[in-house]
């Protein structure tokens, strides 16, 4: 009964706290600016970049080219 009689307490005076506070909300207009952004591009890393990626596709198709065999059908069977 006491606990009951405690927790029916606490409630009422953590209804009463809520009831004495106020609570305001303003809305200010927003101000939308414009952002300037400076973006430094090194196009000369990028060029040698791309040039050697340009290298190594092209080593890869030669790789590519010399283990496909010659003598393959279509159906996939290989001719003697």
């Amino acid at each position: 009964m006491a606990k009951g009689r405690n927790f029916l307490l606490i409630t009422l005076m953590y209804l009463s706290v809520l009831g004495c506070t106020r609570h305001e909300i303003n809305v200010a207009p927003v101000e939308i600016k414009p952002i300037h952004i400076t973006i430094d591009v090194n196009v000369k890393i990028d060029k040698a970049l791309d040039d050697f990626f340009q290298d190594l596709d092209k080593a890869e198709g030669e790789i590519k080219a010399e283990d496909k065999p010659n003598n393959v059908e279509k159906s996939g069977t290989v001719e003697k």
